[in-house]
């Protein structure tokens, strides 16, 4: 769970790092948008092997919630 945290807070540019814990709602930070959804919908291909799509994140409110998405793929 944390190597998965530390992988999504690097696809933010000005977002701080300890904003990002398991129960951030990531849709509500500021920075968020089509864009970086898709960054980590790439991210997690890349990384985890794993496809999402967009349908998973908006399923997804906390970064833990994506991450058990993720898991369960």
């Amino acid at each position: 769970m944390e190597e998965f945290i530390e992988h999504f807070a690097e696809q933010f540019d000005e977002t701080e790092r300890s904003e990002f814990s398991a129960s951030t709602e990531f849709k509500e930070l500021d920075e968020w948008d089509s864009m970086l959804a898709l960054t980590i919908i790439a991210m997690v291909d890349e990384e985890y092997d794993k496809t999402i799509n967009g349908d998973d994140i908006k399923a997804a409110k906390t970064i833990e919630d994506l991450y058990k998405i993720v898991e369960n793929k």
